[in-house]
């Protein structure tokens, strides 16, 4: 199966500070990985990297998207060509009703790709659908994009917004902190949804409890920078018991 996402031998740092060591990571088309590691170890970085944050700087390696070089697009261009992040902790955006923002950002993707922005009824119907599998009550999209939400009904709108613009690469940034077990259930319920040949996913949690309801393909275990190891599902379930510091011992 041909990766999507091939990322080899990849440097970053931050002012300065080296914190990406060397990752090298292939993520075949249709498959969900999950990326674990202690705090510190480079996960967020990862996917600001990847997303193209200022501020984060790569130094070395290569990085392609479907075989294009994913570094040389700027943060528009990566999202035009199907990236998405779900933050961990997202923005509140006061004045901005979450209607407005999903539609303006579906449709200046579509025409990023010469696609006809879809016509209001449409993207009604959409959203209608979509936020009633999420369980969020149509009326929180017509208040300011996360102003006065909960965590949950925060990360609720994040995998909202991931199933209205469709993206071909997800990254999932600890979309789990600050879910009780029914809001992650829903997220969970919403991210599988969203799986299938021509979408990939990178899912970034430092708790195997999501994986039991985001069954990944694969495990891999972020330490100093780099990937130390690679595993299946049984790989979470052998960290939960004990813990990184060998990982962190041989990725060093």
């Amino acid at each position: 199966m041909s990766s999507m996402l091939s990322i080899k031998d990849l440097h970053a740092a931050v002012d300065g500070k080296p914190i990406l060591n060397g990752l090298t990571l292939e993520l075949p088309a249709g498959e969900v990985h999950a990326i674990m590691g202690p705090n510190g170890a480079g996960k967020s970085t990862l996917s600001y990297v990847l997303t193209g944050r200022s501020g984060y700087e790569v130094t070395g390696g290569s990085v392609t998207l479907n075989g294009e070089d994913l570094l040389a697009l700027d943060p528009a261009e990566r999202a035009s060509r199907g990236v998405f992040l779900s933050f961990q902790y997202p923005l509140e955006i006061p004045g901005v009703p979450a209607l407005t923002f999903l539609r303006t950002a579906l449709n200046a993707q579509r025409k990023s790709r010469g696609e006809a922005e879809i016509a209001a009824p449409a993207f009604l119907k959409l959203v209608r659908e979509e936020a009633a599998r999420l369980k969020i009550d149509f009326e929180m999209l017509r208040r300011a994009l996360n102003v006065g939400f909960s965590g949950g009904e925060k990360k609720r709108m994040e995998i909202l917004q991931m199933a209205i613009l469709a993206p071909r690469l997800a990254i999932l940034d600890e979309t789990d902190s600050g879910l009780d077990i029914d809001a992650l259930r829903i997220v969970s319920d919403g991210v599988n949804a969203m799986r299938g040949p021509d979408r990939s996913m990178l899912v970034i949690t430092h708790y195997q409890r999501l994986l039991d309801y985001i069954r990944p393909d694969k495990v891999h275990v972020l330490a100093a920078g780099r990937i130390a190891a690679t595993g299946g599902p049984e790989l979470a379930l052998q960290l939960e018991r004990e813990g990184y510091d060998k990982y962190g011992a041989a990725a060093a």
